[in-house]
């Protein structure tokens, strides 16, 4: 890992350590201490203490080829379906745009999801939430960027964009990018259709509220009652993302 690399991951998480100082908030092994609220704020800085503390899967970054994408993708309520709809296995991808974890998570595991669907063995459903909304300034991004992914399905973008935006992913608790710098990347990646009024208008703002809120209060998807993001189910069944080969098991290679 190159020296820029290290000095963004070690401001990410100072950064992080101060706003969790700030809300005199401890850390344990465990998870926050002494809490079991089931509000989005909680939500979003349990995902803080994820990063703060290290989750050691994700900073050991691992440097992969990309895959150029070959699977279909549709728009499934606020999901993104991408694969054939009678793969064998069904994979749930919980993420929000601006999780520096997620970020790492793609990094590390989304060339392996995009060759496993060229092949039809999977299918996935991504679901952009927007927990940490209120760590951005102004607040708001999680949602816009969100939006966006899925104004790029029917413009025809989706992968493309998908991985452009954790690419050049914001750090928290500075200015995300606006609408039109959305606008900007998905007409550079050859965005068509209404593309330009989806984003600006930020269409599906709502639902994508009312989906994360959904998310966040299903027992199925938390762990030890908090919901965070990545989160990752398998058929229905919420996996352990410490196992560095849980893709590997599911495809039977493990």
């Amino acid at each position: 890992m190159g020296g820029a690399s290290r000095n963004e991951r070690q401001r990410r998480q100072e950064a992080a350590r101060q706003r969790l100082a700030a809300a005199g908030i401890t850390p344990k092994k465990s998870g926050l201490a002494g809490t079991n609220r089931t509000s989005i704020i909680l939500v979003a800085i349990v995902v803080v203490v994820a990063v703060a503390v290290g989750v050691g899967v994700w900073l050991s970054r691992t440097s992969t080829e990309p895959v150029a994408a070959n699977y279909p993708v549709a728009l499934d309520g606020t999901a993104v379906a991408a694969g054939q709809a009678n793969a064998p296995i069904t994979i749930d991808v919980y993420e929000d745009y601006l999780c520096p974890v997620c970020e790492r998570f793609e990094t590390t595991y989304g060339p392996q999801l995009a060759t496993a669907l060229n092949e039809g063995k999977i299918k996935v459903n991504y679901h952009s939430t927007s927990i940490l909304d209120r760590f951005s300034n102004p607040p708001g991004y999680s949602t816009l960027a969100a939006n966006a992914g899925m104004c790029a399905v029917p413009a025809g973008i989706w992968p493309a964009f998908h991985k452009e935006l954790f690419d050049t992913q914001p750090a928290e608790g500075g200015p995300g990018f606006t609408a039109a710098q959305l606008v900007e990347k998905g007409n550079a990646l050859g965005a068509t259709g209404d593309w330009q009024e989806c984003v600006t208008s930020n269409r599906h703002a709502g639902a994508i509220t009312a989906a994360t809120n959904e998310a966040a209060a299903n027992p199925a998807l938390q762990t030890d009652g908090q919901f965070g993001t990545p989160t990752v189910a398998i058929n229905g069944q919420k996996i352990d993302l410490g196992n560095r080969d849980w893709l590997k098991e599911a495809l039977g290679q493990g």
